[in-house]
């Protein structure tokens, strides 16, 4: 028997993707079901990513780091930007301030997202024969 019974497997060298994942989306506040819908993502396919069952493709690795504002390379090895300690705003007036700007970041977000779609639609529609 090898002796990892009293090993912490939170501590950044035991680590693994899923609890950085969880870790980040906990710092930000947000339940599983609310990350999910913001991905556009099912719920199981975030619980599996979680849980290690799963990995993320490179585009939802990259909006995971993005909404959850942390790295890729902090997400896959524990090294780089990661999540935040969680500490209380010093003032209303900062809260919502924060807030404002978590809020202005995500339409950003999804308006990047929208143009993306667009895009595509639109070279679609110009290769099509007349």
């Amino acid at each position: 028997m090898d002796d990892t019974s009293d090993r912490n497997w939170y501590a950044d060298d035991a680590a693994t993707f899923g609890d950085r994942l969880a870790a980040a989306r906990e710092a930000q506040g947000a339940t599983q079901k609310t990350l999910a819908r913001r991905m556009g993502i099912a719920l199981k396919t975030l619980e599996g990513w979680e849980n290690d069952l799963r990995e993320p493709r490179a585009n939802k690795l990259q909006m995971l780091s993005g909404i959850l504002d942390v790295s890729m390379s902090w997400l896959l090895t524990g090294e780089g930007q990661g999540a935040p300690e969680i500490s209380e705003p010093e003032s209303p007036e900062l809260t919502e301030l924060l807030g404002e700007m978590r809020k202005l970041k995500t339409e950003m977000q999804q308006s990047a997202e929208r143009m993306g779609v667009l895009e595509k639609r639109l070279k679609k529609v110009a290769l099509q024969p007349s």
